[in-house]
């Protein structure tokens, strides 16, 4: 059995294994990377042989750093990148060719509703009703979604927002607050099984899972590259923030909002952004540290979510799909007992 991980930002590794009475009894890794001395190659893998094919990513890494001595060099992968390629080889990681993605991109729709629809396509996913999703969303008015574990007291300006028509919602995700207009936005989720992601922490996941982003934004002459933790940027500045929430059930919804055109004035009456957020960033200015993505390109809005889309179809291929009644349903019933409730949306005062 074979297995491949590409290190984000690094090397392939590939792991050809065979497997005895529930154990790997031979393991071969092969790839792109460099590594000092040579014999420690032949530790690495002589540390595999002997583990269960159940063991998690983190026991098989944990073994292949046991192996390693202090003198050892690894460039372009490390002990995770060998326990996924391992885990692939099992069948117990996923590689995007291995899923079927659907496109949903439709009309227009409220904050209350936007959030209530990532926890649906969530729950879909892990009931079998729906397979891996890539959603576009539109935004039917003003919104400033802020993160699950953010203060609303300590986030959002309530009189800024109520003067500028700006709903305030809460996502189950974590992150910070992020600032959204129509027509001025572009936001895309994921909802992908875990298995896509497993052995990953969540900052390699966050890398892994918006590189087709990063791709695609390079075909449109951005110079765009991830930025730990959660950012992608260009040297012109920050172009989107993503968020991450992993479901007990067994499924990762990531989502992205990009700035295509961004009203800072407006933004910064209705968010209090502080000099502490603003510490580590390089800028003393929250609206300079933005740079739309209309103003690097000079696109129409709509020509880069056709760009986004192409290339991920070119990379994974997508079959479009719209909700359905039930969906639909569910997400309404989500918006009245959730995402709506004063005890969510001040969860946190």
């Amino acid at each position: 059995m074979r297995g491949e991980y590409k290190t984000p930002g690094g090397k392939l590794v590939a792991a050809q294994i065979e497997v005895q009475d529930g154990q790997l009894n031979q393991v071969r890794l092969s790839g792109d990377f460099f590594l000092e001395p040579d014999e420690a190659l032949g530790r690495i893998e002589a540390a595999l042989v002997g583990a269960s094919a159940e063991e998690p990513a983190q026991g098989l890494a944990n073994r292949v750093t046991g192996a390693l001595e202090p003198t050892d060099t690894l460039v372009g992968f490390d002990a995770t990148s060998v326990a996924i390629a391992v885990r692939r080889a099992l069948g117990r990681s996923s590689t995007w060719a291995d899923h079927s993605f659907t496109l949903i991109q439709e009309q227009p729709r409220d904050a209350y509703t936007q959030m209530a629809l990532d926890q649906v396509y969530a729950e879909e996913l892990a009931a079998g009703r729906r397979g891996p999703t890539l959603r576009i969303w539109e935004w039917a008015s003003n919104a400033v979604i802020i993160g699950s574990y953010q203060s609303w007291s300590n986030e959002v300006d309530e009189a800024g927002a109520a003067r500028n028509d700006v709903t305030v919602v809460r996502r189950v995700s974590g992150g910070g607050a992020m600032f959204v207009e129509p027509g001025n936005t572009i936001t895309y989720s994921l909802v992908v099984p875990e298995s896509l992601v497993d052995g990953m922490s969540f900052v390699d996941s966050y890398a892994f899972l918006d590189a087709w982003c990063v791709g695609a934004l390079r075909t449109l002459g951005i110079d765009a590259s991830y930025l730990p933790i959660n950012d992608i940027a260009s040297p012109a500045g920050k172009i989107a923030g993503a968020a991450q929430k992993r479901f007990a059930n067994g499924v990762v919804l990531h989502h992205v909002t990009m700035a295509y055109d961004i009203d800072a004035a407006k933004m910064l009456e209705v968010l209090r952004i502080g000099r502490e957020k603003l510490s580590d960033k390089g800028t003393k200015s929250a609206a300079k540290r933005v740079d739309p993505l209309r103003s690097q390109t000079g696109l129409p809005r709509t020509a880069v979510i056709d760009a986004l889309v192409e290339h991920f179809a070119a990379l994974y291929g997508l079959d479009r799909s719209e909700p359905t009644p039930a969906e639909l349903a569910r997400a309404a019933e989500l918006v009245e007992t959730k995402f709506a409730t004063p005890a969510w949306l001040r969860r946190v005062p």
